[in-house]
């Protein structure tokens, strides 16, 4: 992964698994799916005599701005997928994600109160997990999506072992 400006300097980032891009894909073509059937049900039932009175034009912009953003949407996937990194470091993990609006975020060691692993049924299928760390602040955001479940209990044990030395010294 390229270094960018808000990098730390020579931190090299481990990428989440690339099956995470697969698994954004079929939730991102569900969610479109979904959402463009909600903006569709008018124009079928104006179409079928249920109601009428929207404009042609209306329709046309409307189903395209969907299906622009629906493509837009989905051809971003693999470059959001890659820009997800983290860093183990000696006192703090770095948690990287962000294409325009990039986000480094320091997650020191003696401050997790635990680490938490998710899996939903697509998750599983592709053998994949969410770690999501916790710690005293609500506001913090230290999430790695799309980690191997293997990568995802090393990590759970390895920061949990790093949490409690760092805990213990203070």
């Amino acid at each position: 992964m390229p270094a960018e400006p808000i990098d730390p300097t020579g931190v090299t980032w481990t990428r989440v698994d690339e099956r995470y891009i697969t698994v954004k894909f079929i939730t991102g073509i569900i969610g479109w799916v979904i959402t463009a059937a909600i903006v569709a049900t008018p124009i079928v039932l104006d179409a079928i005599g249920v109601f009428s009175g929207i404009p042609l034009w209306i329709k046309i912009v409307v189903s395209a701005i969907v299906l622009v953003w629906a493509a837009i949407d989905l051809s971003l996937i693999p470059r959001r997928i890659r820009s997800i990194g983290y860093h183990e470091r000696e006192d703090d993990l770095l948690i990287r994600r962000g294409i325009l609006f990039q986000r480094v975020v320091a997650v020191p060691y003696g401050r997790l109160q635990y680490v938490d692993i998710e899996a939903g049924p697509l998750m599983r299928r592709y053998g994949l997990c969410t770690v999501q760390l916790k710690t005293a602040a609500a506001a913090t955001d230290a999430v790695i999506p799309g980690a191997s479940r293997e990568e995802g209990a090393r990590l759970r044990e390895e920061l949990s072992v790093r949490g409690q030395a760092r805990l213990a010294g203070l």
